[in-house]
């Protein structure tokens, strides 16, 4: 690319920031940009054979920031692989890594990742989870949360509820509700000018002013909605200190109760990535300066105190448990209750600390409310891709496995029947190398495809 091909301003602006190195910096303009992928706890863990092929098949190497982060070659193609449709990784630029390891979440926790499209910022965090806890992840713009859904979905995330809304209207529903938050905030892209060559026709220093103003306004509800004694992680794609040090100094300037834990930068040039920032504050206080009923369940109770009963609900999720204990015998749902839209029955999650009110429900754009479980058509059950993907072969009563080199795989995810055991009879979770990618239903040696066909590959 070169220094001639970069905004005079945006030079400018650099020599003073990176000082001594600036010539190594627009010197790294002429590399290669850097390529990851990054392990799915929820699928990688008890997967070690397929994991040791992924290492060796793409020739992946350590990122050092990142335990579950890997370098590949840009010859490599591991979005194409069955492990990428099985949810195993997600292909992530190495920098980006950095963010959610410096925030650490921990499993039980109730962490909000603010703007989160596409779900890389989300993966990672639920991975860290371990399935445990609740984790909100919103996107205002509807087609970007409609591809975030799908990834929570692909990488089997089961206690992650996807939300569409202005931070604003979430911080009005969730005042000190978090227990950590990842906010990786809009941006003027610099650090992705190796990247993306776009980004360097869009920049420009009225754009920084008005990313700037952006991040301020989002930071200010992100404060309204962490907890005291909670921590929020603030990151960006960019260089200047206005999206960066600037912003993070009138953070701690605004709010005196905010401390700031630990800043860093990843440079093109220092570092084996493309550029990133990551600031973590911690709100001081406690448990017992929580506002109350932030919350707290507010729906009428019934008889004996009891939360009213919402009977269609109920009925729905009695006939899904009669379905899984034919099919899914192993299916064990995290902390939460049955929620239906229309005939699409799902398990919102919550946790020892987390109890949906209707009230936080009412009016708000939810993409996917938890794990998706099943369809309901005409009467009778029809489990949903998301349950499967969320699924490991041992739970359930019939599982076929395709080894992910094989031509039954590839097969199965361009959407045709298969072949199999005349013995298997009813709805079968398909596997490769032992890792779920779909429904299947038997009947007379023939397994149906119930792959979405909007997952459905041309290959």
């Amino acid at each position: 690319m070169g220094e001639e091909k970069l905004p005079a301003a945006f030079v400018s602006g650099m020599k003073e920031l990176a000082g001594e190195t600036l010539d190594e910096f627009l010197d790294s303009y002429n590399a290669p940009r850097t390529h990851g992928l990054r392990l799915n706890r929820l699928k990688s863990d008890g997967a070690d054979q397929a994991v040791r092929a992924l290492i060796s098949m793409f020739e992946l190497t350590p990122v050092p920031w990142c335990a579950d982060g890997y370098y590949y070659e840009e010859t490599m193609r591991p979005g194409r692989h069955p492990y990428h449709a099985a949810g195993l990784y997600y292909i992530q630029e190495p920098s980006a890594m950095s963010a959610v390891e410096m925030l650490n979440p921990q499993p039980g926790e109730t962490v909000l990742d603010l703007a989160a499209a596409p779900g890389g910022k989300t993966s990672h965090i639920a991975s860290k989870m371990t399935g445990k806890g609740l984790l909100v992840s919103n996107e205002i713009h509807p087609e970007r949360a409609r591809i975030l859904a799908e990834n929570v979905e692909r990488m089997g995330i089961d206690n992650a509820v996807v939300t569409c809304a202005a931070p604003d209207e979430l911080a009005r529903r969730f005042p000190a509700s978090f227990d950590r938050i990842m906010l990786d905030a809009p941006c003027s892209g610099e650090g992705m000018f190796r990247k993306d060559p776009g980004a360097i026709e869009e920049w420009s220093p009225a754009l920084v002013e008005l990313c700037a103003a952006r991040q301020w306004d989002i930071i200010q509800e992100a404060y309204v909605m962490l907890k005291p004694g909670g921590t929020l992680a603030y990151s960006t794609c960019t260089f200047n200190k206005a999206e960066n040090e600037e912003m993070v100094e009138r953070m701690l300037a605004q709010y005196p109760d905010l401390e700031l834990l630990k800043m860093e930068r990843f440079w093109p040039h220092l570092q084996r990535g493309e550029g990133h920032f990551v600031a973590v504050v911690r709100k001081r206080g406690g448990a017992s300066d929580e506002l109350e009923g932030g919350v707290q369940d507010t729906r009428p109770a019934g008889k004996g105190g009891k939360r009213a009963k919402q009977a269609p609900e109920q009925a729905a999720y009695q006939a899904f448990l009669e379905w899984a204990r034919e099919d899914l015998p192993g299916f064990v749902p995290t902390s939460g209750r049955p929620l239906l839209f229309g005939d699409e029955l799902y398990w919102l999650p919550e946790n020892a600390s987390w109890t949906w009110t209707e009230r936080q429900l009412r009016g708000l754009k939810i993409p996917r409310a938890g794990l998706h479980l099943a369809h309901l058509k005409k009467n009778r059950i029809e489990p949903a891709h998301a349950l499967a993907m969320a699924s490991r072969p041992e739970q359930a009563a019939r599982s076929w496995n395709l080894s992910a080199d094989s031509p039954e795989i590839a097969a199965f995810l361009r959407g045709e029947t298969l072949p199999v055991d005349p013995d298997y009879r009813g709805w079968t979770l398909v596997t490769t190398d032992g890792l779920p990618v779909g429904w299947g239903k038997a009947s007379s040696g023939q397994l149906k495809n119930h792959l979405p066909k909007g997952l459905r590959s041309l290959r």
